[in-house]
């Protein structure tokens, strides 16, 4: 086969995939605008005859859209902030200072990221419990995000860190920096294209977390959209095109910051691939 040939295949191949794995989000956008006889046609429309706008406006009003979204704005803000803070330090310590306790050190920081949330949800609630934080549930529910995915963090941004060189360092400290100046002169600056989209990939998280929010806030007024798209859930839902206008406005303001933010976000990712 001729190179040109396989670049057609390859392309047809990548066009394929592409069309299966966005046609759930084309399918929630076009049942969101479809009236009730539209989504029970047979066969399916592919496409909304008779557009219903109106179902966005009825469902930000009916289910109070805005305090969900400030509620899943605030969690995600929360947690990205301790995570950046905490985690940074750590990816630095365990990109430079290496012996067999930082191994190991990472490899537990490894398993905890592969522990699922339905598993820690149980022991973080009867601890969070116990110290009296549920009577805090966005900050307990910020603490449990914070744990969950603080592992997740500190790989990506310490494979950020050893992609900048130590000589750049030991120059610093040949200055006369000390070893925190070095880190926030030199270090810091040059690696926060990792760390901003870590941290963005982290909001993202955030913003979608449900088990954790759902187990601990109780409070109707300071729980997230994800739980709030719950609440259409029950055994006699047909309300299908409100459920969708829902995730259409809960989704879209992520799907707008990944597409604009996607060559930083890539970059980011491939920046500490090569040393």
């Amino acid at each position: 086969m001729s190179d040109n040939a396989r670049n057609r295949l390859l392309l047809a191949l990548s066009v394929v995939m592409a069309a299966v794995y966005l046609f759930p989000l084309y399918w929630m956008y076009v049942t969101a605008l479809k009236s009730g006889s539209e989504m029970f046609a047979t066969p399916p429309s592919f496409w909304p005859w008779s557009a219903q706008w109106s179902t966005f406006a009825y469902v930000w009003e009916s289910r109070n859209m805005g305090r969900y979204l400030w509620n899943s704005t605030v969690i995600a803000f929360g947690a990205v902030a301790l995570i950046a803070i905490l985690g940074t330090g750590c990816a630095y310590v365990l990109a430079r200072y290496r012996n067999i306790w930082v191994d190991v050190g990472l490899f537990l920081i490894l398993m905890f990221q592969v522990l699922p949330a339905s598993l820690m949800i149980t022991p973080i609630f009867v601890g969070f419990s116990q110290l009296g934080l549920l009577e805090y549930p966005r900050l307990a529910v910020v603490l449990a995000i914070t744990a969950k995915s603080m592992p997740f963090f500190v790989v990506l941004v310490r494979a950020t860190f050893m992609a900048v060189p130590m000589e750049l360092e030991e120059a610093a400290l040949v200055d006369g920096n000390s070893r925190i100046g070095a880190f926030f002169n030199i270090v810091l600056p040059l690696a926060r294209n990792g760390i901003l989209v870590s941290a963005i990939l982290i909001f993202m998280q955030a913003f979608g977390e449900f088990v954790y929010s759902k187990s601990m806030i109780q409070d109707i007024q300071l729980q997230p959209a994800s739980v709030g798209l719950n609440s259409f859930m029950g055994p006699n839902t047909s309300e299908w095109n409100n459920i969708m206008a829902y995730a259409t406005m809960y989704v879209t303001p992520i799907l707008a910051i990944f597409v604009l933010l996607q060559r930083r976000i890539v970059s980011g990712l491939t920046s500490g691939a090569l040393k």
